[in-house]
């Protein structure tokens, strides 16, 4: 379970030294969890403590960002911070195998057609058709693309005038947004709830638990009397359900910008 470190945050001076410090002491805690939360769907081979020090690095960053007017909380805004910092970490090194990276590139197309032609999430049985795999080799599919699965707040959503993305992690976070970044803000989360609404109701409970209980995959299995496995590949259903939901944002968006 996540602890919220229990420390007024004062922002009028944010480039003082002592308060930097004071900031980066209460809130290493929240950096090694989020780390771990993180780590726990990756593969072993993903160093723990080098999560942590690019979570630091993210610590700082919000430090010096964060404005209290914006009205969100400094723990949300710094979380938001680390994990992106911890993401870009992964990016950079590229620790998925090709192999791998394909399989989840080729589970999200196949999500992602199915749900548009259907109108609603997309079942085993039909990715698994599509995908030309029977249901066992199905299964080993997901357990591969467990990590790379992690559904990125930094994937591009839309284009300017210039050729340039926006990624959602910027828009939720813009320190400076303008009425059309609001409004594509709110336009995001309208988005993700709808897709989060339609998933199936197991998906939609380890979803709950996870972000918003923040039980441990662990915690789950006992709850919901299955495998850890087996809540890992929930999971990661869940993640690709959504991950194709904002493919279809990208493209929407891309089609009216193009």
């Amino acid at each position: 379970m996540g602890t919220t470190p229990a420390h007024t945050v004062h922002t009028e001076q944010p480039g003082q030294p002592a308060e930097t410090d004071a900031l980066i002491e209460a809130y290493a805690p929240l950096v090694k969890y989020v780390a771990q939360r993180l780590a726990c769907r990756l593969p072993a081979s993903v160093c723990l403590d080098d999560l942590i020090s690019a979570g630091a690095l993210g610590l700082m960053d919000a430090i010096a960002k964060y404005d209290p007017t914006r009205g969100t909380t400094f723990k949300t805004y710094a979380e938001l911070r680390m994990r992106g910092a911890m993401l870009d970490e992964l990016r950079e090194w590229d620790w998925a195998p090709r192999s791998v990276r394909e399989k989840e590139r080729a589970l999200t197309q196949a999500y992602a057609e199915l749900e548009r032609q259907h109108g609603r999430p997309a079942d085993d049985e039909e990715v698994a058709a599509l995908l030309g795999l029977d249901l066992d080799t199905f299964a080993d599919w997901l357990s591969d693309v467990r990590g790379v699965a992690v559904l990125s707040l930094d994937m591009p959503l839309e284009r300017d005038t210039d050729g340039n993305t926006s990624t959602a992690l910027a828009l939720l976070v813009d320190e400076t947004p303008g009425p059309l970044q609001l409004v594509e803000t709110e336009d995001l989360r309208t988005h993700l709830a709808e897709a989060i609404d339609q998933l199936p109701t197991r998906e939609k409970t380890v979803l709950s638990l996870y972000y918003y209980e923040e039980l441990t995959m662990h915690e789950i299995g006992q709850v919901l009397e299955l495998t850890l496995s087996r809540i890992s590949q929930i999971h990661t259903k869940a993640m690709l359900h959504l991950r194709a939901a904002l493919q279809h944002l990208t493209q929407d968006t891309y089609a009216l910008t193009a």
